[in-house]
């Protein structure tokens, strides 16, 4: 689920819930402003092409320099991945810091707001990563999704044989094990796919033996979207996975808070990340 309004529990609202509810409102004005200028998908980058040399090449003492590498070689393209109802709009801040900090391939991805099958999704998600990599001539990419899109990027990862093709993949605030929040929504059939009890959660939770993708997620402790909170971490013992709490920070904030930009550039900067099953200090 993204940019959705939602009630926190009204029992007993410690300060950093209250905090964290009015830091959840304020961006989702802020993003209700920009959610029109991400309605529409985004125009595919052009490819760059390496400049040639520019020394003679009849001149024989004259050496080459290395041909310079594509701008971005250092990184595999990421593709960010939006939540229930929302669009790529909400990566503008993520997108921005990736850019900063020397990832030149980012592209955010918008699925139709009528998709009602993860499953669907995820086949999509699949085809559109298949068009990034024969575009860039990478062979992996990975993939930041925040809430549903983490969902649907997992699925596709462990049950479609996308590890092939996502070498990381970053979750912020995705319910791994289900949410029992906001029943009201249950009616939607990928909020019923989200459930605790669903055939999609099921599947996710089956055996995923020699699944090559590397999983980093981050879970807030007032996430109150996910309930119970730990939905948002990912245990699960055939999978390489990372768990990152975040102090202090609702469910909106997860895709637009510094201090969680600065964790994501960490884990798709550093394979160590991957090295197995644990949790991280606090980030926010």
């Amino acid at each position: 689920m993204g940019a959705l309004p939602f009630l926190p529990s009204l029992l007993r609202p410690s300060a950093a819930l209250i905090k964290a509810t009015a830091l959840d409102l304020a961006i989702l004005a802020g993003h209700a402003v920009l959610y029109p200028t991400g309605v529409i998908a985004e125009r595919p980058p052009e490819r760059q092409a390496v400049p040639p040399p520019t020394v003679p090449l009849d001149d024989p003492e004259t050496t080459l320099l290395p041909t310079p590498e594509e701008p971005g070689a250092g990184h595999p393209p990421v593709l960010l991945l939006h939540g229930f109802i929302d669009n790529r709009s909400v990566f503008v801040l993520l997108r921005r810091s990736l850019r900063q900090h020397g990832w030149t391939q980012v592209e955010a991805l918008n699925y139709s707001p009528l998709c009602c099958d993860i499953r669907e999704a995820a086949t999509l998600l699949g085809r559109h990563i298949e068009e990034v990599c024969a575009r860039t001539g990478h062979d992996r990419v990975d993939v930041v999704g925040h809430s549903l899109g983490g969902l649907i990027a997992r699925y596709y990862a462990q049950r479609l044989g996308g590890d092939t093709r996502i070498r990381t993949l970053v979750t912020l605030g995705t319910p791994h094990s289900g949410t029992r929040a906001i029943p009201l929504l249950s009616a939607h059939p990928i909020v019923r796919q989200m459930r605790p009890d669903s055939d999609v959660i099921e599947e996710l939770a089956s055996p995923a033996p020699d699944c090559a993708t590397h999983f980093v997620s981050f879970w807030s402790d007032l996430d109150q979207v996910m309930v119970p909170l730990e939905t948002a971490r990912l245990e699960h013992p055939d999978l390489v996975t990372h768990n990152v709490q975040v102090s202090g920070i609702g469910h909106l904030a997860l895709p637009v808070h510094a201090a969680v930009a600065a964790g994501i550039r960490q884990a798709l900067d550093d394979e160590a990340s991957a090295s197995g099953s644990s949790d991280a200090a606090s980030v926010a």
